[in-house]
């Protein structure tokens, strides 16, 4: 007889690797939302300043490049500080549970206890689980982490700046490709349809309201397109 249970265990997404390539999707979609709205809003400026294709080339490649650098190495630096404090976690409870086994035996027992098991029950799957894999145990109960799925640097960076990149590519022809009495409002049409995309998909991920995330995330994005492009009229009159 087939265990009922079992299908549902199957796709239950609870499992740290399901959490990790939730974040790594979350943190692609927001990378993105920055590339389009950093690279528009500054080609944008351009654009209200000059009908020069070349010098808005050469401002919005120099954006992207920028950005995606500031981006891969910001996300390196941030994460490798994540990564050195589990790895130091990690060593500090192998030093305990090789230097004071009994004492850490107790605190995975009073950890279990704490989550709502009887006296008994804790203290079995406590000795179950230290005998089976104790600092797997502890690392996972006491610190929430796992030594197998410490986070690397190099991917996150890479993942960040390649995201940013892949959103900067819209903004870019949006304001390349028309013709100059239409670059501007293309821009505009193209980046906001762009970030009501984003926004939803990020509140998805994140299981928030869709209508507010779209909301927030299109009238930022707006903001920032009307104040460079106000800017760069501005100086370009002046100029």
């Amino acid at each position: 007889m087939v265990d009922p249970v079992e299908p549902i265990h199957r796709t239950d997404p609870h499992d740290g690797s399901v959490h990790a390539k939730l974040n790594w999707l979350r943190a692609g979609v927001l990378g993105a939302n920055d590339g389009i709205v950093s690279v528009a809003a500054l080609v944008v400026g351009v654009a209200a300043a000059t009908t020069d294709v070349a010098a808005i080339l050469i401002a919005g490649v120099a954006a992207v490049l920028a950005g995606a650098i500031s981006m891969g190495l910001g996300e390196y630096v941030s994460v490798s500080s994540q990564r050195d404090t589990e790895r130091a976690l990690i060593a500090k409870e192998r030093w305990e549970l090789e230097n004071m086994p009994s004492q850490e035996l107790a605190e995975l027992t009073a950890l279990y206890r704490a989550k709502g098991l009887s006296a008994e029950t804790a203290e079995l799957v406590a000795g179950e689980l230290t005998a089976h894999d104790a600092l797997a145990a502890h690392l996972e109960t006491e610190l929430h982490i796992s030594q197998d799925d410490v986070v690397n640097p190099w991917h996150a960076a890479w993942a960040s700046a390649l995201a940013f990149l892949i959103g900067a590519v819209l903004p870019m022809l949006a304001i390349l490709l028309p013709p100059p009495e239409w670059r501007v409002a293309t821009t505009f049409v193209a980046v906001l349809v762009a970030l009501a995309i984003t926004g939803w998909l990020s509140a998805w991920i994140g299981g928030s309201p869709r209508g507010r995330a779209v909301l927030r995330v299109v009238i930022g994005g707006a903001l920032a397109l009307v104040v460079t492009w106000v800017i760069g009229a501005l100086l370009g009159t002046a100029v």
